[in-house]
């Protein structure tokens, strides 16, 4: 008589050996099989008949011992509830996968908002070389690096690792108001105006789907409609004739050099902003035509500022003494800096000198002054500081 078949068991499946025949279990596990690989790994099989295809089909359960025979019976008995119902487990299982590949290469193509900003940075903002020849981008260099640590310093730091297509209304509302609560509220107006421009290029670009809507462009209608200022307070304060009398009377006299006194002249005569007066240079200053055509101004647009009649005989008298720029540094050469303008103000309200200050707050001094300049300045700096306490005290 043939001997009677017995259930699989844990020790007859550690026995195994690769290239053993395949084992079977017994019984209601009858389909449940276990096969040796030749490197020795055991795996727990269905075998069956598809309801669908009539073809003999198998499906793996798992691996031993990290599934252990009493979990793949299980699995098994669920698999032949699917099997009785008129479905192919082996099919289902293969769909499912085929979801979960799609599934990952979605994610894999997926923009977070790092990427977002990013490409409307490399593609659009910035300058970019394109088959061996040098593209410009939409805004000059110093736009250029402005918008990328605008971005960076705060929308990829707060929501740079978030999905793009994730991000909601209110998780830009909040990163907003964080600025705003701070006080910084063109700067809170800086950074949405941007992100929205960002996701604007990208949608432009058909990287979301069509019914992707600009999270950023939302945040900025809600808080229109609340009404949240994101612009400078408009300014106020003015000089009335008497004060414009006291600085007209005080300015030849003061402490600033008189680069800066010509700066603040003109500024006076111009409207034009201290920095903007810095960085002139005569080739844009046409003395006849009496104009100054600026191409670099804080609003990215050029124009030509209409210069009195005061202003010409002024900067007449200063071209005989200057070179290429009418408001040079004594010590480069090149465009006096707009800070040192600062600088020299808050030296003579207390009277300390610019390079004991910038030593107090552990400036490193940079250019030529950086190099030559080696004195620590420690005997001052304590002086200062003495200055500075009593001060405080008063």
């Amino acid at each position: 008589m043939r001997a009677e078949k017995r259930p699989l068991d844990s020790s007859k499946i550690k026995m195994m050996k690769p290239n053993d025949k395949d084992i079977s279990d017994t019984g209601e596990n009858s389909g449940l099989r276990v096969s040796c690989a030749n490197a020795g790994t055991k795996s727990f099989f269905y075998r069956y008949t598809s309801p669908i295809t009539k073809k003999l089909t198998q499906v793996q359960i798992g691996r031993f011992p990290s599934t252990s025979l009493a979990e793949a019976r299980l699995k098994l008995q669920n698999l032949k509830v699917i099997r009785k119902s008129g479905r192919c487990p082996s099919l289902e299982a293969k769909e499912v996968k085929q979801l979960e590949n799609q599934k990952d290469e979605q994610e894999a193509t997926r923009m977070k908002v790092i990427d977002v900003v990013e490409l409307y940075l490399s593609q659009f903002i910035e300058d970019r070389i394109v088959d061996g020849k040098k593209i410009k981008g939409a805004r000059k260099l110093k736009g250029q690096s402005e918008t990328r640590r605008t971005l960076y310093g705060v929308a990829v730091r707060v929501l740079g690792n978030k999905f793009a297509d994730e991000v909601r209304r209110k998780d830009i509302i909040n990163m907003i108001m964080a600025i705003v609560d701070r006080g910084a509220n063109v700067q809170a107006g800086n950074v949405l105006r941007e992100l929205t421009a960002a996701y604007e290029y990208c949608i432009g670009l058909d990287k979301f789907s069509d019914e992707f809507a600009n999270p950023a462009l939302l945040a900025k209608n809600s808080l229109c409609q609340a009404k949240i200022r994101l612009t400078s307070q408009r300014g106020k304060r003015v000089l009335s004739d008497n004060e414009l009398t006291k600085f007209l009377c005080w300015l030849p006299g003061c402490s600033f050099t008189q680069t800066q006194k010509n700066i603040l002249r003109l500024t006076l005569w111009t409207g034009c902003r201290t920095g903007e007066i810095c960085s002139a240079e005569w080739d844009y200053i046409d003395l006849t035509k009496r104009t100054w055509h600026l191409d670099a101004t804080k609003t990215d647009v050029d124009r030509y500022v209409q210069l009195p009649q005061q202003a010409i005989h002024f900067l007449k008298q200063l071209k005989l003494t200057t070179g290429k720029y009418p408001f040079p540094s004594i010590k480069t050469g090149l465009p006096i800096q707009q800070k040192s303008l600062t600088e020299q103000a808050w030296h003579m309200r207390l009277k300390c000198p610019n390079e004991v200050s910038e030593a107090i707050l552990g400036h490193s001094r940079k250019g030529i002054e950086g190099t030559y300049d080696l004195h620590k300045y420690e005997d001052e700096c304590q002086e200062w500081l003495q200055k500075w306490a009593d001060h405080i005290d008063e």
